[in-house]
């Protein structure tokens, strides 16, 4: 990891955008997400706990993860789109986000997936579209430098490489919590 990815990440675009992106924007065809490799950051102009900031940077992902046995498909508009109006079982963004906001976690389908149900996800996906912004930078190895970028930076809602925040033992606690309540619960349909 050398010069070149610290200043890629560096860059206005991830810590200081000149523009964040709605729920509205990307899920337009065609999406103004780039269809390409990257790292993306949310912003939020309501925060989903009172101990957290607005308008600020608050999580960080990658798109391809690095996988080591076969490629990723996913690309920074496949993710982001995702976050946008997937469920939890795919989003740990959306996961964090929904216990976050008081959203019961239901165990679905075979019993093994877990997300918010319909009437959750799509709460949460309103949510999002009112208050979630993202932004964007493109690069070929995104992963190159993420741990780096999530050591640095003040990012509350991201668990994984993270456990130095003090955030991280109050949202890890209320996940699994979460997933506990939702074991006891018959699944969902």
């Amino acid at each position: 990891m050398g010069r070149e990815w610290r200043a890629r990440m560096d860059t206005p675009e991830l810590l200081n955008p000149a523009k964040l992106w709605e729920a509205a924007d990307v899920l337009t065809r065609p999406s103004p997400v780039p269809n390409t490799g990257g790292i993306y950051g949310w912003y939020f102009t309501r925060p989903p706990h009172p101990s957290l900031p607005a308008d600020r940077l608050l999580y960080v992902g990658i798109a391809p993860r690095r996988m080591l046995t076969r490629p990723s498909k996913q690309n920074l508009r496949s993710r982001v789109r995702y976050h946008f109006r997937g469920n939890a079982e795919g989003s740990t963004l959306r996961l964090s986000l929904g216990c976050l906001l008081g959203l019961d976690l239901r165990r679905v389908g075979s019993g093994k997936r877990f997300t918010f149900g319909r009437a959750g996800e799509k709460e949460l996906t309103d949510w999002m579209a009112e208050y979630a912004r993202v932004c964007w930078v493109c690069h070929d190895e995104p992963w190159m430098g993420e741990s780096e970028l999530i050591a640095r930076l003040d990012l509350p809602l991201n668990l994984d490489q993270n456990r130095h925040h003090a955030f991280h033992p109050y949202l890890s606690s209320l996940r699994a919590r979460a997933r506990t309540r939702a074991r006891e619960l018959p699944i969902s349909s």
